[in-house]
């Protein structure tokens, strides 16, 4: 069986309707270099299609704030069809791509395919608050009916198995940047970081920081562990973690994009197929718990 997804865009500076899109379906080279995000084109002519695109799901309709615009996108990523109305795909596909980054519009947009029972992938970060992350979290109607994450949690260089991070011993401090705002991006760093440091206890303190556009949190944990997170403003640098661990230290720069967003979307699918839980309210709750810590410095 083939999983028909119904996909919801865009959001300023949010290339994801496109290049989400792509994954599943491929794409359409001419088109999608008129997409006004020059970095998906050149990363989506470095795989190999078909073979590398998610064959157990298709993106079959999509919808956006104008017409045209879902248009543009639609022929870029080979979507058939077009919707007039989001709440059109309800009765027509099996789960929802929220590609919307604006948080603020993420309650709106997931409830009415909540309610329905369809699984969606909200698009990072969740919410801004844990209080509205709750909100939309306590919609759900069985187990693993919201999958949303930083596709930088998937990144093949920030696993554990990766030689450069098993070299270093076990870690103890973690400095992390990326451009762009706290409030978008600075889940690309949470994540990540959360994932490497499960063993960190409970927070035991924290501080925040702000000059001009350049924003940080610096975390403390119980076992001794050292966060760093800042996100730089407008830019053009990767993300880049520094760790530190017992037997030396290394630098992470994520660069495969491609390869973090498939696996994700992987993912989401997979627990659509297995009927299991693959991102848990515990996990979703904490990364927002920092990213509103951040917040609150402004």
């Amino acid at each position: 069986m083939t999983i028909n997804l119904g996909l919801l865009g865009m959001s300023k500076g949010n290339g994801h309707p496109y290049s989400w899109s792509a994954i599943f379906n491929g794409y359409n080279k001419e088109a999608m270099e008129n997409c006004g995000f020059p970095t998906i084109p050149r990363y989506l002519e470095k795989q190999n299609w078909p073979y590398d695109k998610i064959d157990e799901a298709n993106v079959t309709h999509i919808w956006t704030q104008n017409f045209e615009l879902s248009s543009k996108i639609a022929s870029a990523s080979n979507i058939p069809i077009v919707v007039n109305d989001f709440k059109e795909m309800i009765t027509e596909v099996d789960g929802i791509l929220l590609a919307r980054d604006d948080a603020e519009n993420h309650f709106r947009f997931s409830e009415p395919f909540l309610k329905a029972n369809l699984p969606i992938y909200i698009d990072k970060p969740l919410a801004y608050s844990v209080k509205d992350a709750k909100k939309i979290i306590e919609l759900e109607n069985y187990p693993g009916q919201i999958f949303s994450c930083s596709s930088f949690r998937y990144s093949k260089e920030m696993q554990l198995s990766n030689p450069k991070i098993k070299n270093i011993g076990k870690i103890y401090k973690i400095n992390a940047t990326i451009p762009n705002t706290w409030e978008k991006y600075a889940v690309h760093l949470i994540e990540p970081v959360l994932n490497l440091i499960m063993d960190k206890g409970s927070l035991s303190y924290s501080k925040t920081k702000k000059l001009n556009e350049i924003q940080g949190l610096y975390l403390e944990y119980k076992n001794g562990f050292e966060v760093e997170i800042t996100t730089l403003g407008p830019g053009k640098s990767p993300a880049t973690f520094e760790l530190f661990g017992d037997l030396g230290s290394t630098v992470i720069v994520i660069d495969d994009i491609f390869f973090a967003f498939k696996a994700s979307l992987k993912d989401f699918i997979d627990g659509i197929i297995n009927k299991d839980i693959r991102t848990t309210k515990e996990s979703m709750l904490e990364v927002i718990e920092l990213l509103e810590l951040g917040i609150d410095c402004e």
